[in-house]
This record gives structure tokens, C-alpha cells and sequence, in this order.
């Protein structure tokens, strides 16, 4: 018996996967522990010891540093001869090479997917954002176990991964605290996570996640600013890798919200940008295309597209518009440079660090092109272009002043946009044309890229930076990991690209679809449908989303921009596009085409936590539970009732509120007095106050709603009671039809984010004993008769428990 084991332990010695560095089996993950290389006796003296060699990355393999950033068109940054200065880009853009045929799907969920996984977003399942998913393979919105990421992989290789900032690739309904966490970025190959899980933040006052657990920002320092925090983590995050383990790389993919919605900025450095755009986007494009043709990131023949139908001539407006929209300008240039001065402290960190050199950082200048949601006045308030709530533009240019700061989640109008994707057509969700599509791009590592301070004009997608890794680090992309065979990169390495500006590009072709806008790329020429709505339009006309559309044909191998329409002159060769942009929708399970909008984001349409239910019960200090895991209050009746013990000396402060400032309901105390109000996204607020305070010990406050129904976003009677008696009444004429928020959430017994009302601020924790919130739904109006055997039976039952 002896014998054979020293036999064994001798043939584990001479076993290739011990030796050294190496090699190990990289197309399995994960590397399985090897086997025991010592000798196992009766004593320790008669045994050898021996520990499992731990996996590693290749010799030299370079320490990644991945930056995307949000809403960021083509012809924004001075990186691409935009007006907004990027002194980080530009610092890389001179260390490394430029990118201006680089390509993302139109749309930030997706981009991320085809980004991480290196698949088209549709074969990831990701063929819009989170709050859209609906039951088809290409749009669930569920990352499937067989698109493994490139996370996962380089973990499973020997590196240290994080991800910091932006996520908006969690499932809506998994984003809770019940989880599951498998495809949050800690089940993705990401150790370290520290960002947001939504489509958006509040710079002043973000829904942060650490790993999976929510953390408050403080709420008592004015000078707290998101960017600057998650540029701070991620500095200590590097600098602890190298303090602790200097041989092992690190990834860290870092994608700022900015310059998403809201535009959020420091007033010193909005002050920088006064006056710069005065002049209006017309000739904010025309000097753009200027400063492109000179950089060489355009060719020199490049035309200007025409304003979209829609977007007005800054010479139409009056003076107040100007004034508006210049200073929106200046708010989102502050907000992007801002950002990249964030990017640049980190790159100085992994300097210090003596580690830049072996560095390849890849920055990626927007997730789609710049955003048209701002509609043609722009927007205090992003959510009312979610729920098609106008705003009239007085209220915009009275509160002027305030863009920028904490009391506005605003948006730049759309001509800003289309300036911003100079010089293409389009913006943002528009995936048949450049402007919504093109993006610029920066590689940089001293070690590997040396023809610096040079542009290539090969074209590719995002899907194509994964296998770029990869092939930097020296490590195959993977058969299976987890046991699970993983379907082909669909990404070619962009590495070819790094020695020889000249040669062919090694894509070839690539589809593009986003809410029915479509293209397809294949070898200099483009296909694409004309939109039949803009982008700045939330809901629309049903037109059929095949027979409704027309289609454009480019050769986009003379014509850079996209603006002589070849389809009449070659009706062949468009026909050929078309059949082959329906072989890769078949291919990537583009299949079916849907182009409605608003109505996806209704929570009904996917799976739901809450589904089949119609009562919840929560209890004090239950707090961040998202839209997408509470009941949904929107578009029927409910009641919210709260079972309260108030002391001798009163009680004041939140009970239950989902959303806040910018769009939500809160149900609170104030001088002990009951006090519901409805914030229709920070356009009207419509309040119940009791005037009778809540007399001291146990009672039961309730708010019930009654819906009027007959559609979407209808109004209803707001009714306040202590114990089942009415102490207050109010009409509120209009609710919100779609979404309350998109990155607040459903608290009780204190408040974060931002308070519903300026009533109080937050947290506002009550200060009396909370035993319970029950929220009861029904889809139906409620007679005078039952609402009053609504509230008897809320009162009973709360007290009951």
C-alpha cells in the first residue's frame, strides 16, 4: 500500500502541470488544483511536503485598465476634436493609438454586455436595457452561463479583478437584496465591486452597492461628488494589489456614469465652461468637423450630415433659449471633463505604482452615441421624458441656475446631442446610423503599442475588445467554464492593429438593432432603415417594424459620415445588405423585432418577486429594495398602512417612500401629524396632510388610493386616516404611467437617496416605534363602501400582528 502511494506521489512530481509556471489546461476554467507533488509516509519525517501550485497569469502579462464612459458621442471629446476638453484621452491618445472606426450597439445595457462577454448583445440576451427585458432568448436580459465574461477569465487565470462605477447588467428583477447574485459583477469574475446597479446615478446622492450590499454616500457633505469617490476606491483598490501582491496583474474596469443624465457637475468647474457656447451647436459642429479634418480622425473629404428633422437651428431660438441651452452645454462639458480629470488621477496612481508601462488601458469615450432624451427644450428632470410628461420651458429657464447641482436631474436639449456626434446622423438609440453607434476609442501600453500619437481606421465593434485582452494577456479564450460549454467569441483581436495602420480590417461584417432601428456593416458598405420616430419621442406611433420602415444604403469607404443615401442608385446591392443583415438577426437571435419603447418598461412584462401577490409587509430599517422588486403603485389602487407606537413627547419622520426627488410617493410624520405626498416627477407635488396629530401609543396611519382607472397614468383620491377614521383628503389629477425611478428606491422607516419632498431631509429616520408598513394593490376602483371596509380590515389586521 505504501509502495503504491510513493509510486503516486512520484508520478504527481513529474506531472507538466507543476512545473514552474506551468503550463497550464487555460481552456477549461477554472484551472483545476493540481495534484499533491510530495510524499505521504506514516510520520512527517518519512513525508514530503508539497502545496498545490495556484494558477498564474502568463509571463509579463500586463496589468488592464478598461474606462467606459456614458452617453458620449463621437465628436465630443478633444480627443476626436470635439469642444470638451479630455486631457486624459489626449494623454493617451499620444502614448497609444486613436480608434475612429470603433463601434457600440446604441444602447448602454447592451454595449455592456457585448463588452464583457465579447458576443453581439443579443446572442449575451441583451438586445435593450434591464427595464426592458421581455421573453424572448435575444431580450431576457439574463447573460447567458455560455457567454462566460472576460471577468471570469481573467480571474480564473491569476489576475485580481474589480469593476467600479456603472453596472446597468443586473436583471431588474434580480436586483434586490434577495438577489440572486450570479449575475451581479461578484458571480461575473469580478472580486470587487463598487458602483451602482442601474441604468443611472445621482452624483450628489447615488444608490452606491458594495459587492452586493447597499452603502449610504454622506449625506451631510456638500462637497461629496461620485465621480471623485469611485476615482478614491479605485485608486486604494490598486494600490493595494501592488502594495500586497506586486507580481500579480490586476483588471479593473472602471465605467463612470457620466455623462448620463442627470449632467452633474461642481460649480467651479461649470464656471470654467461660461460663455464657451454661446454660439450654438450649428457652429459647434462646424468648428468640430474642422478640428477632425486637421486631428486626421476624419478623412479629409468628410461632409457635414443635416440637422435631423426636428432639431431646431440655434438661429430660430429667442434669447432665453440660447441662454438655457448654453448653459445645459456648459453643465454636460463640465460633467465629461470633470470625469476624465477622475480617469487621469487613477492612470497617476498605477504611475506611482512603477507599473504603467506594462499597463494597457483601453478608454472607450461613450457606451452609444450622445443622448437625444432631453427633448428639444432639454430637461430639469430626466424622468419626465420616462413617463412623456411635458414641462413648460418657463419652468426650465427659471430654474436655470440650479443645472448642475442636487435640486436637478437634467438633460442638455437634443441639438447638443446631434452636435455631440459630429458629424454623423442620429444620436443614442438610433442603431441603423453612426451617430448613435460610433464611438471614439483610445488603446495605450508603452511596453507593446509603439507607432504612438496615431489613428487606425480599421473598423470594429465593442464586442472586439474582449479577445483584445485576451491576446494582450497571452490566455485562450475558454471551451467551458464551470462545466458549461461556452459558445465562440464572436469579437476578433483588435492586435493586429497595433504595428501596421495600413492593414485590411479583420472585421468584415457586423449587424446592428436597437428598438427596430437596424444596420448592417459588410466590407465598406452599410444598410440601414430610416427611423421612423426620434429619439426623443418615448412613446410613438405604431408602425409595422417591417413593412413600416425604409432603408438607406452608404458606401461608407468614401463617405465617412454617412450622407449621400445610395440606395436608389445600387437597389441590388441594397437587396443584398437586407438578406444579410436578416441571416445574422437569425444568427444572433436578433428575432422578433420590436420597436416599441415606454411599454417595455412596464415591470409586468418580466419576471417579478411580487408577482401574484397583493400584499407586502416590511418592517423598520428595510431599505434600497428597487422598482423592479416592490410593488408596483403605478396605474391602480393601493393602500399603504403603518402601525406606530409615538412616545410622550411625539414622533416625527419617515415611514415609507419610494422614489424622491426627482419622481416618487412618501408616507411620513411631521409635527405628529400624518402627511402623504405624490411627487409627479418633480412637476407637480400633490399632498394629504392631516390636521390632527397622532395622539400618543399604538395606532395605525393609512394612506389609501383610489385609482379612477380607464388607462395609463390617471388620476385618483388620495384619503389619510388614524385608525380607520379620515383625516384628510386630496385629488391628484394625474399619476405617474411608467417608472417612478430608475436608480431610487423603496424605503422604510427612513429615507435615502433624496427626500420625496423638501418637507425633510434624509434619512429623516422616524423617531417613534415602527412595528410594520403593509402596502395592499388592486387593479380596480374601489366604492366609498369598500375603501371604508379597507381601512376597518387594514386596522385590524395591522394590530393583529
Amino acid at each position: 500500500m505504501f509502495a503504491s502511494l510513493r509510486i503516486a506521489s512520484l508520478i504527481f512530481l513529474m506531472s507538466p502541470l507543476l512545473m514552474g509556471d506551468g503550463p497550464w489546461n487555460r481552456t477549461s476554467l477554472p484551472i483545476p488544483q493540481g495534484p499533491f507533488g510530495g510524499k505521504i509516509g506514516l510520520r512527517p519525517s518519512d513525508s514530503v511536503k508539497d502545496f498545490p501550485a495556484e494558477v498564474k497569469p502568463p509571463k509579463g502579462a500586463p496589468n488592464i485598465l478598461l474606462i467606459l464612459t456614458d452617453d458620449v458621442g463621437f465628436g465630443a471629446s478633444s480627443t476626436f476634436g470635439g469642444p470638451i476638453p479630455t486631457p486624459t484621452f489626449d494623454r493617451l491618445a499620444k502614448s497609444g493609438l486613436r480608434y475612429n472606426q470603433f463601434h457600440t450597439t446604441a444602447l448602454c445595457s447592451p454595449t455592456r454586455a457585448a463588452l464583457i462577454t465579447g458576443r453581439n448583445h443579443h446572442t449575451a440576451s441583451t438586445g435593450g436595457i434591464m427595464e426592458i427585458g421581455v421573453g424572448y432568448p435575444g431580450y431576457n436580459t439574463l447573460v447567458r452561463k455560455s457567454c462566460g465574461t472576460v471577468g471570469q477569465i481573467l480571474k480564473d487565470n491569476g489576475y485580481n479583478t474589480s469593476w467600479f462605477g456603472k453596472n446597468h447588467n443586473v436583471p431588474d428583477w434580480h436586483t434586490s437584496q434577495a438577489g440572486p447574485f450570479d449575475l451581479w459583477p461578484v458571480g461575473l469574475g469580478f472580486e470587487y465591486f463598487y458602483g451602482f446597479v442601474g441604468g443611472d446615478t445621482n452624483q450628489w446622492a447615488p444608490a452606491i452597492v458594495e459587492n452586493t450590499r447597499p452603502v449610504e454616500p454622506p449625506h451631510d457633505d456638500p462637497n461629496y461628488n461620485f465621480d471623485e469617490d469611485m476615482a478614491d476606491r479605485a485608486i486604494d483598490w490598486i494600490q493595494m494589489q501592488n502594495a500586497v501582491a506586486p507580481e500579480k496583474p490586476f483588471f479593473c474596469y472602471y465605467a463612470t456614469g457620466t455623462a448620463h443624465a442627470p449632467h452633474h457637475a461642481p460649480k467651479d468647474w461649470i464656471a470654467k465652461f461660461k460663455g464657451q457656447f454661446d454660439h450654438g451647436w450649428d457652429e459647434v459642429r462646424k468648428e468640430t468637423l474642422a478640428r477632425q479634418k486637421a486631428q486626421g480622425v476624419v478623412p479629409p473629404g468628410t461632409k457635414l450630415t443635416e440637422r435631423s428633422k426636428g432639431i431646431p437651428a440655434w438661429d430660430s431660438l429667442d434669447d432665453k433659449q440660447k441662454e438655457v441651452f448654453a448653459r445645459m452645454m456648459e453643465v454636460y462639458a463640465a460633467a465629461l471633463s470633470h470625469a476624465d480629470h477622475q480617469f487621469g488621477r487613477v492612470i497617476d496612481a498605477i504611475d506611482q505604482t512603477g507599473e504603467l508601462d506594462n499597463t494597457l488601458i483601453i478608454y472607450i469615450q461613450g457606451d452609444n452615441g450622445a443622448s437625444a432624451e432631453g427633448s428639444p427644450q432639454g430637461l430639469l428632470n430626466e424622468m419626465t421624458f420616462f413617463n412623456n410628461i411635458d414641462v413648460p420651458f418657463d419652468e426650465v429657464y427659471q430654474h436655470r441656475d440650479e443645472l448642475g447641482g442636487p435640486m436637478t436631474f437634467n438633460h442638455y436639449p437634443i441639438g447638443w446631442a446631434h452636435a455631440m456626434d459630429t458629424p454623423f446622423q442620429w444620436t443614442k438609440q438610433v442603431a441603423s446610423h453612426f451617430g448613435g453607434t460610433r464611438n471614439g476609442m483610445v488603446m495605450s501600453w508603452p511596453k507593446r503599442i509603439k507607432q504612438t500619437g496615431t489613428v487606425r481606421s480599421q473598423f470594429h465593434h465593442v464586442i472586439d475588445i474582449m479577445p483584445t485582452i485576451l491576446d494582450a494577456v497571452g490566455v485562450p479564450a475558454p471551451d467551458s467554464i464551470n462545466g458549461i460549454t461556452q459558445e465562440p467569441i464572436q469579437g476578433t483581436s483588435m492586435s493586429y492593429t497595433w504595428d501596421d495602420a495600413e492593414t485590411p480590417s479583420h472585421r468584415t461584417t457586423q449587424y446592428f438593432e436597437m428598438l427596430g432601428n437596424r444596420g448592417i456593416y459588410d466590407n465598406g458598405w452599410v444598410a440601414c432603415t430610416t427611423p421612423t420616430s426620434p429619439p426623443w419621442v418615448s412613446v410613438v406611433d405604431p408602425v409595422d417594424v417591417i413593412d413600416g420602415y425604409q432603408w438607406e444604403l452608404y458606401n461608407v469607404e468614401e463617405d465617412f459620415s454617412e450622407s449621400n443615401d445610395l440606395a436608389k442608385k445600387y437597389p441590388e446591392k441594397l437587396k443584398e445588405l437586407q438578406r444579410l443583415f436578416y441571416i445574422e438577426a437569425v444568427k444572433n437571435d436578433v428575432l422578433p423585432l420590436d420597436n416599441s419603447k415606454a411599454e417595455r418598461l412596464d415591470v409586468t412584462n418580466r419576471p417579478s418577486l411580487t408577482a401574484g401577490r397583493d400584499t407586502f409587509v416590511y418592517y423598520d430599517g428595510m431599505t434600497r429594495i428597487p422598482e423592479g422588486s416592490a410593488p408596483d403603485l403605478k396605474n391602480k389602487s393601493f393602500g399603504i398602512s403603518a402601525v406606530v407606537d409615538i412616545p410622550d413627547d411625539g414622533a416625527e419622520g419617515l415611514l415609507m417612500t419610494q422614489g424622491g426627488r426627482f419622481c416618487g410617493v412618501g408616507l411620513y410624520v411631521l409635527d405628529r401629524k400624518p402627511v402623504f405626498v405624490y411627487n409627479l416627477a418633480d412637476v407637480h407635488r400633490y399632498r394629504v396632510e392631516s390636521e390632527k396629530a397622532i395622539p400618543e401609543g399604538k395606532h395605525v396611519v393609512t394612506l389609501d388610493f383610489n385609482y379612477d382607472g380607464g388607462g395609463l397614468g390617471k388620476g385618483g383620491e388620495a384619503t389619510l386616516s388614524i385608525d380607520g377614521e379620515v383625516v384628510g383628503t386630496n385629488r391628484i389629477p394625474r399619476t405617474i404611467p411608467f417608472r417612478m425611478s430608475l436608480d431610487e428606491t423603496l424605503d422604510i422607516g427612513e429615507d435615502t437617496g433624496t427626500p420625496v419632498t423638501e418637507d425633510y431631509q434624509v434619512p429623516f429616520e422616524f423617531t417613534g416605534g415602527l412595528e410594520s408598513v403593509t402596502i395592499k394593490i388592486t387593479d380596480h376602483t374601489l366604492t366609498d363602501e369598500q375603501l371604508q371596509q379597507y381601512r376597518e380590515m387594514q386596522v385590524k389586521a395591522a394590530l393583529s400582528r
